[in-house]
């Protein structure tokens, strides 16, 4: 699997990023860019997590915001396509909101 390919498969889905770190960690030379974008897919999948929890809790006390809670809850998908479009140019570029909160929380490389 190629870098740019790694990167991109990171962001699909939770078994998109195990096949990918999986990958990256089989691969001898270690790519910045997959690091990169496995810590940004991870810190996406995180901030889903606990958007998704916040959401429950909310929506038992209060109904009437179903609505906005269930758009509230599509910002992780779109941040996960600006996150393959920005993998797929090469760049390790953060995605919106939340990017710049994960960068340097998650180094998958061997110290």
């Amino acid at each position: 699997m190629t870098k740019k390919t790694m990167a991109m498969v990171a962001y699909i889905t939770i078994i998109g990023w195990i096949v990918a770190y999986l990958s990256y960690k089989k691969d001898t030379e270690k790519s910045s860019l997959v690091n990169y974008h496995l810590g940004q897919a991870l810190g996406i999948l995180i901030a889903y997590i606990v958007l998704s929890a916040i959401s429950f809790i909310l929506l038992s006390f209060l109904p009437f915001l179903a609505t906005i809670l269930y758009v509230v809850l599509l910002i992780p998908f779109v941040l996960l396509l600006f996150g393959i479009v920005a993998a797929s140019n090469e760049v390790e570029r953060p995605v919106p909101i939340i990017g710049k909160i994960f960068e340097g929380w998650f180094n998958f490389s061997p110290k």
